[in-house]
């Protein structure tokens, strides 16, 4: 597994405004609270992709990615390694790009999957860091 340079994801999060949080909680403790709540004030849409939670950050959650109205700039993933193949293949069914699997996460099965259709692949990689580092 290969993520883009650094530049590359620099240019992707410049040219990205949509971002779907799978697994994004509703406890400000969560890192994906965390995380997602940076990325909101540095000006991102952020949607909850959480069907056990009304809403996060004040947006409400959608259950599944299909659920979404219109493009994803990015789809950034908050769920153990093991669901990715599950969530490669719904993410294909939808409009976006960029796959992005957070700090830790990671699958090879995926990978493949999502880099054979096309797709750019993030994964291990917090995207709060990779913003930090790029702007």
């Amino acid at each position: 597994m290969e993520n883009p340079s650094r530049q590359e994801i620099g240019n992707i999060l410049k040219q990205s405004k949509r971002i779907a949080v799978i697994g994004l909680s509703d406890n400000p403790e969560r890192t994906s609270y965390m995380v997602s709540k940076a990325m909101q004030d540095q000006g991102y849409e952020i949607i909850p992709v959480n069907p056990t939670i009304e809403s996060a950050l004040g947006v409400k959650a959608v259950s599944t990615l299909k659920e979404i109205e219109g493009p994803v700039d990015i789809v950034n993933v908050f769920r153990r390694s093991e669901f990715l193949p599950q969530i490669a293949e719904e993410f294909d069914q939808i409009d976006s790009n960029v796959f992005w699997a957070q700090l830790g996460v990671m699958n090879e099965e995926a990978y493949r999957f999502l880099k054979e259709r096309g797709y750019t692949v993030i994964m291990d990689r917090c995207i709060k860091v990779e913003h930090a580092l790029t702007k």
